[in-house]
């Protein structure tokens, strides 16, 4: 059984339809505004301002290659000098400075006999260019014939012109031949290599114990003097070998 011709679907087009016409109309109506719109010709401003622009244009994209193409270029050196002063920036950070005050401060330098010293302290305040208050102070200097000192104190003042230095309150001193010394008080010439004190001290070493009212110290010179009223106890002569720095006494 076949189906009807009535029933058969007819192909359609668009451009047959029956409102073809309508859809002619619009567009002859729009092409007709188009043509009626009025066009105003730029003006010799607005022509010179689109000419600079697009110099200006020419001029700057290629300069923006280059500078984009040159920080390509030189990064790798930039992260190099990151890299290697990477270290004293975090030296840096860790010091902290507020009106004078820092931190962890180091200062070094030599003495007429060209022996190096050092000094470090827990904080420190700058008074003007030369004095500097120290706060738990310590010195590392170094002697003749690979030799060296240790004194710490509470407190302290360096001169840093003069290469003085004057410790206060418990006064600790230390030599690499055994001496030890404590005392409220300690004045220091680090230029010359002298140390001395008008205050009480309590030494002990290879020569025994004294307890004196001052003393004297001449690091380089290998002299070590008490002063004032005292007590002395020596080592007998059958005991450990003296200092070879002599220890004296005088009034």
């Amino acid at each position: 059984m076949t189906d009807s011709p009535s029933n058969d679907p007819k192909p359609r087009r668009e451009d047959f339809a029956s409102n073809r016409s309508e859809s002619l109309a619009k567009l002859d109506s729009l092409r007709r505004l188009a043509f009626q719109k009025k066009r105003v010709a730029p003006s010799a401003e607005l022509i010179a301002r689109r000419r600079s622009l697009l110099a200006l244009a020419k001029w700057a994209l290629p300069s923006l290659a280059l500078v984009l193409l040159a920080s390509i270029a030189a990064w790798p050196e930039i992260s190099h000098l990151i890299n290697q002063n990477r270290a004293a920036l975090r030296e840096m950070a860790r010091l902290r400075v507020e009106s004078g005050n820092m931190e962890n401060a180091v200062y070094r330098g030599l003495d007429a006999h060209n022996h190096l010293y050092m000094i470090t302290a827990r904080t420190t305040h700058q008074e003007g260019p030369d004095r500097v208050n120290l706060v738990d102070p310590v010195a590392d200097i170094q002697l003749s014939g690979n030799s060296w000192a240790h004194i710490k104190a509470d407190r302290g003042v360096y001169m840093q012109h003069e290469q003085t230095l004057d410790l206060d309150n418990h006064v600790v001193l230390y030599r690499d031949d055994g001496t030890l010394m404590n005392g409220p008080s300690a004045d220091l010439d680090l230029k010359q290599g002298v140390v001395a004190s008008r205050d009480w001290v309590h030494a002990e070493g290879p020569f025994g114990t004294e307890d004196a009212q001052g003393y004297f110290m001449d690091q380089h010179a290998g002299l070590l003097e008490f002063t004032g009223p005292g007590q002395t106890v020596r080592n007998d002569d059958f005991g450990p070998a003296a200092s070879s720095v002599a220890a004296q006494k005088r009034p």
